[in-house]
């Protein structure tokens, strides 16, 4: 079994797609998952179909958009673990992925940029302030923060970019805001054991990403999983796809 036995990992957004996905290869790790779902019914479902491939993994209600929901997971990790190593930000939304082209930066409404915030940004935020008592108490706490490479400033603003021309505003904002906690976070931290990093899964084949996508899931896990088992001289405040950093 690996170093990580008996570790325990909070994945948010995990009852499918990539963070199920997450979840499934540090469950495979051995690490004790835990999968945050808006709907806990489906979360459920999504333990129990990870039970049967043998991960040790368990659901609990979360949306991250609920200071309720949010408030009630320090005593969860406490009363049902006793600790808590490894946080995945991952749940997130696109308002504008079937629209994007009429949702620019001039032209946004105030609700959708708000509600994009509040999932992207703010939720990942507020749950990690929560928990970071117990993932500071971790041997090896492991934060990772699922951005995207549209949320590089230095990428959107290179005419020579691949991704220039891909501008969701709302979106990319709320990434770029996230890479921004990232390197805040991963410098107070500094001086201790916890690791903060931003991921780029790639375009991946998710509601998401949509059909069109060339990657599969398990790849497009890899960078948070690699992230989240990062060893001891491993890096932080940094932002990765496959192994490579991405500029800010």
């Amino acid at each position: 079994m690996s170093q990580w036995k008996d570790f325990v990992a909070l994945v948010t957004g995990a009852n499918k797609g990539l963070g199920l996905e997450i979840a499934r290869q540090l469950g495979k790790l051995g690490i004790r998952v835990v999968i945050g779902s808006r709907d806990l019914g489906k979360g459920e479902q999504a333990a129990a179909k990870l039970k049967e491939e043998g991960v040790d993994a368990r659901a609990v209600q979360l949306d991250v958009t609920s200071s309720d929901d949010i408030a009630a997971l320090p005593a969860f990790f406490q009363n049902n673990y006793g600790r808590l190593d490894i946080l995945v930000n991952n749940a997130g939304i696109n308002v504008e992925s079937e629209s994007w082209r009429g949702s620019t930066a001039g032209n946004i409404s105030s609700d959708s940029l708000r509600k994009t915030f509040d999932s992207n940004f703010f939720g990942a935020v507020a749950i990690t302030q929560a928990l970071l008592p117990l993932i500071s108490a971790s041997p090896a706490g492991r934060i990772v923060n699922h951005s995207s490479i549209l949320g590089s400033l230095t990428l959107q603003a290179d005419p020579k970019s691949p991704i220039y021309d891909t501008k969701p505003f709302g979106y990319d904002a709320s990434k770029a805001a996230l890479n921004a906690f990232t390197v805040h976070l991963a410098a107070e931290l500094k001086p201790t054991k916890v690791k903060v990093n931003s991921a780029h899964p790639g375009w991946v084949k998710t509601d998401l990403g949509t059909d069109a996508a060339p990657m599969e899931t398990p790849e497009g896990a890899q960078t948070a999983v690699t992230l989240a088992t990062l060893p001891e001289n491993g890096p932080t405040g940094g932002f990765f796809h496959a192994g490579n950093r991405l500029p800010w």
